[in-house]
């Protein structure tokens, strides 16, 4: 017996009209690939859940989404399982095209595979000069390192893009400067 959230009925009543019939035909096939998927609401939308995150549907103003969050890129006749941009039934694929998509999601969750991480962000390299400075301000210093990596990386590329050479020079001197408060680069827009 599909395991069905009443959340979820809610949620394709209170949808646009256009998007009831793609949001229910999307419904019954992740059912019927996968009768031991349960239904749950995430972030205001309907999820299903098999071994994890399973797969997903939307529906905004304009058109309906499908995808896959806890399959990464799932790839199928070398195109991309991701539904993006459904606005009518015949933007969906044929059922049986969409069940072969589904299955695969079941299998790859049944043999536990994850999508691929993404690659790690390389150190940030903070310039020699703008380290020697760093240096020299131990305040500026001792707080630049307690910035999140983010927030490093803002000064840093701030830094190396000046084209001239003063202009790297002022704003090595501003940042010091704006360290040495705890500010961070773009604290203006906070």
């Amino acid at each position: 017996m599909p395991k069905k959230d009443p959340r979820v009925d809610a949620y394709i009543a209170k949808s646009s009209d256009f998007a009831k019939p793609i949001l229910q035909r999307i419904r019954k096939l992740v059912h019927q690939a996968c009768p031991q998927v349960e239904e749950d609401i995430k972030w205001k939308s309907p999820f299903f859940m098999y071994k994890g995150m399973f797969a997903a549907m939307m529906a905004f103003k304009a058109h309906c989404t499908l995808i896959f969050p806890g399959n990464g890129k799932l790839i199928l006749g070398g195109k991309e399982a991701a539904f993006r941009r459904l606005t009518t039934l015949a933007d969906l694929p044929a059922d049986t095209v969409l069940l072969s998509y589904l299955r695969k999601a079941v299998e790859l969750k049944e043999a536990g595979i994850k999508p691929a991480r993404a690659k790690a962000k390389k150190a940030l390299a903070v310039p020699v000069d703008f380290l020697a400075a760093l240096r020299k301000n131990k305040k500026a210093l001792a707080v630049f390192e307690n910035f999140s990596p983010s927030h490093k990386r803002e000064y840093v590329e701030w830094i190396v893009e000046a084209k001239r050479e003063e202009t790297r020079l002022r704003r090595i001197q501003s940042a010091l400067e704006m360290i040495a408060r705890g500010k961070l680069r773009n604290w203006k827009y906070q």
